[in-house]
């Protein structure tokens, strides 16, 4: 590993912070062993920069490609594109077609805005109801991103966010005159939603959630959310950025019956790797970007929408959530056997397609362990794991004999420390845990 070591070292040097997304920091797996970099991708494999090749059962791209590394179908549609040219004075008529994809998706949806990256479109989004409005505050429920007004949250209380990211998370750098603007309540707790909706009717602007994460939402909350922001006139946005074509080709929120958002942002999948992301919703609130100033180059150019319009082709083709969703399942139910049959002490969470799951004891020491011995048997693994239509059911049960080899170990090391090569892992995201 010496070349994904140096490279990492020269990262230090030139990078604040090591890598541009915190979920790919190798403080974050096992510093020191964590391979970090890739010299090429296929299906669900990764070669690092020493040429090692290593099945990925962790992050797969942290969810971005939902079909599997470097597609060929999609990689064939946007390669046309490109030498065709990506940009120019003009706009590319792909976006018009993925608009149109998108509200066909989704029945209640009428216009589409286009950005490269989730946290931006969740920013869009927020920018869209404060303008529909003309107010500030927003309700939120989950994990929607770095932009200043999520963050804000931590301003007045550094816990706000401990159930939603990371715990103790400094705001700073995030102006604290948004101080007051943005309040988490607690996912399924219909109480705590309708009271903060209450305190802050005069000034609400929106409600954001997650539709899915480590559980499912009650019909309870679900109704509580609509009614809510009904009570109130303000738009209800559903951050669809992780859940987004795990389920079905479209977003988690359509396997709710009778429930209707009034925005729901889209990016990770969407383009199987490829920077796009999509805020879409009803006519009424959208709008709003008519007379507020949302516009940025890049959000104009070919390749985004055209790497959307093949994947969401393919996914609904091979009706790809159904296999995801088995996928992460066998995993899942995987991880809770092994853990008892050596009397690990785990709980295992999250949508079935992104599932996880933790030590409840030593868990950075541990799972640094795990790491270790996942790469030793050429495995790419953490506590996480988010399935791939590329990922075979040969390939769950190859990760899983690995995983027994692995949790033996643990169970049957007295003194883990001194058996790590690399670094314990840096705790991650709480993400509504």
């Amino acid at each position: 590993m010496s070349l994904s070591i140096s490279t990492q070292e020269r990262a230090k040097i030139f990078i604040p912070g090591i890598t541009q997304l915190l979920s790919k920091n190798p403080t974050r797996f096992s510093e020191g062993i964590w391979p970090s970099y890739f010299s090429k991708a296929k299906g669900a494999y990764v070669w690092d920069l020493d040429g090692e090749k290593y099945l990925d059962m962790s992050i797969s791209g942290i969810g971005a490609c939902v079909l599997g590394y470097a597609d060929e179908d999609v990689d064939a549609a946007v390669c046309d594109a490109i030498h065709k040219g990506v940009a120019t004075s003009l706009n590319c008529a792909e976006e018009v077609d993925l608009a149109e994809e998108l509200c066909t998706l989704h029945p209640w949806a009428e216009q589409v805005r286009f950005t490269r990256s989730g946290g931006e479109a969740m920013a869009v989004a927020v920018r869209l109801a404060r303008a529909k409005t003309d107010k500030s505050v927003v309700l939120f429920c989950g994990y929607h991103g770095w932009h200043d007004w999520y963050l804000s949250a931590n301003i007045a209380n550094e816990s706000a966010l401990d159930n939603h990211l990371i715990a103790g998370l400094s705001p700073q750098g995030a102006p604290r005159e948004l101080c007051g603007t943005a309040f988490p309540f607690a996912y399924n707790d219909t109480a705590e939603l309708e009271r903060l909706a209450e305190e802050h009717k005069d000034n609400l602007a929106a409600i954001v959630t997650e539709p899915i994460r480590n559980f499912e939402p009650t019909e309870a909350f679900l109704s509580s959310l609509r009614s809510t922001a009904d009570k109130y006139d303000v738009p209800l946005i559903v951050d669809e950025i992780s859940a987004g074509l795990r389920y079905n080709t479209g977003g988690a929120h359509l396997t709710f019956p009778g429930f209707e958002p009034d925005i729901a942002v889209f990016s990770k999948g969407l383009g199987n790797g490829y920077a796009i992301a999509a805020v879409i919703g009803k006519e009424r609130v959208m709008r709003a970007a008519e007379y507020s100033f949302i516009s940025s180059t890049n959000w104009t150019e070919r390749i985004g929408p055209v790497a959307a319009l093949a994947t969401l082709k393919k996914h609904r083709e091979l009706n790809a959530g159904d296999r995801l969703v088995a996928l992460g399942t066998a995993v899942q139910e995987g991880w809770a056997r092994l853990a008892r049959k050596y009397g690990l002490d785990i709980h295992v969470g999250g949508m079935k397609p992104m599932g996880h799951f933790s030590f409840e004891e030593e868990e950075s020491v541990k799972n640094a362990y795990f790491i270790q011995l996942m790469l030793e048997q050429g495995f790419l693994a953490g506590e996480s794991y988010y399935a791939m239509y590329a990922h075979t059911f040969e390939q769950v049960e190859q990760y899983l004999d690995a995983t027994d080899v692995a949790f033996s170990a643990i169970a049957n090391t007295k003194d883990i420390m001194s058996k790590l090569v690399g670094k314990p892992t840096v705790s991650g995201f709480g993400r509504i845990a």
